[in-house]
């Protein structure tokens, strides 16, 4: 009886823990993916992670631009003048891209996935060589943009050969919208998302609301620190991420669609989308348009996708933040200049 006593309590102990952090690791969409949940039954926990990285996988194999995927079968599609026909969850993420590839005025066009591998980014390394001048030309000839997409129903069809989805400044941001969305379904209430830096927070851990980490574009360090509120999302996009080197210049994946070239004048963007259904895709979209289009433009486009908290760090290093990010950026590696965006 003595020893069945002490089996009860020992049950009681284990189910009454210590909340903490349970945290775990993988490798998708080409980058460091880590899902940290907040609470006090460890095996749940590792069981709605676990669920969470094997929809990931799914929707990595689905989207892949370069190796075998779905989307690669309907930009075959496209090319050959055929429609293809796709399921809803593809037909729901290319209606959103259309979308926010609107908003920004062409700066987000995922339909430049020719360009993309005319650079050279569509292979895991990436050879520091420009594309043909002439192909080059063709490319921005055509003029490829999702809006020549004919979403009729199923079917897919595009009346510009020269379309090739590339959903990269998409996916992350989508794919963390979805794993919000899958915990919360679960009963998750407090857990961190960071998708290669792409970052959604769900409650808080613990007392303290979730705290992440700004990149410094040229060092191996964080530049800064944030805490999110439940449901902000924040992404950072920058020019050390995917880029070569060729004679002292540098060429990254992020193209602006006007020129066909990768965009100059930023090293980085930050963007902290307010808590949505769509906080993960548009904190992920609206750095394109914030780095392409400099910060000559970057309120306009903010205000465009609703929102106010926002950091561009130009190529001299000097910081441009929004009045909202001031207020809450914690500095660890200041820059030396530091600039308000109305």
């Amino acid at each position: 009886m003595r020893l069945i006593v002490l089996a009860c309590l020992a049950l009681l102990l284990a189910g009454c823990g210590k909340p903490q952090v349970y945290q775990q690791e993988s490798y998708v969409f080409g980058t460091r993916v880590q899902i940290s949940i907040y609470g006090d039954d460890e095996a749940q926990a590792h069981k709605q992670i676990a669920a969470v990285l094997g929809g990931l996988d799914r929707l990595h194999a689905r989207l892949h631009a370069w190796q075998p995927s779905e989307l690669t079968r309907l930009n075959a599609a496209i090319a050959r003048g055929e429609a293809y026909t796709v399921d809803a969850e593809l037909l729901g993420q290319l209606r959103l891209a259309q979308d926010m590839a609107t908003r920004s005025d062409g700066l987000f066009n995922p339909a430049l996935g020719q360009l993309v591998a005319a650079w050279g980014f569509h292979r895991d390394e990436f050879a520091p060589r420009r594309p043909d001048p002439q192909a080059l030309a063709q490319l921005l000839a055509a003029r490829p943009s999702l809006d020549d997409l004919d979403l009729r129903g199923e079917r897919v069809s595009s009346r510009n050969p020269a379309v090739a989805i590339d959903l990269g400044g998409f996916a992350k941001g989508w794919a963390l919208d979805w794993a919000a969305r899958e915990l919360r379904r679960a009963g998750v209430r407090n857990a961190l998302l960071n998708f290669g830096g792409n970052v959604l927070a769900l409650g808080r851990k613990g007392s303290e609301p979730w705290r992440v980490g700004i990149q410094h574009p040229r060092e191996p360090s964080a530049m800064a620190s944030v805490a999110l509120a439940d449901g902000e999302a924040i992404a950072t996009s920058g020019d050390y991420q995917r880029f070569f080197e060729l004679d002292g210049q540098r060429y990254s994946h992020l193209i602006d669609p006007r020129l066909g070239e990768p965009a100059r004048g930023m090293m980085a963007v930050t963007v902290i989308a307010p808590a949505s259904v769509q906080a993960g895709v548009i904190s992920d979209v609206l750095g394109k348009p914030l780095f392409i289009g400099g910060t000559a433009t970057a309120a306009f486009y903010a205000r465009r996708f609703g929102v106010t908290d926002y950091l561009l760090l130009d190529a001299r290093g000097d910081a441009h933040l929004s009045a909202g990010m001031s207020k809450r950026i914690h500095w660890l590696n200041k820059p030396e200049r530091l600039a308000n965006l109305s």
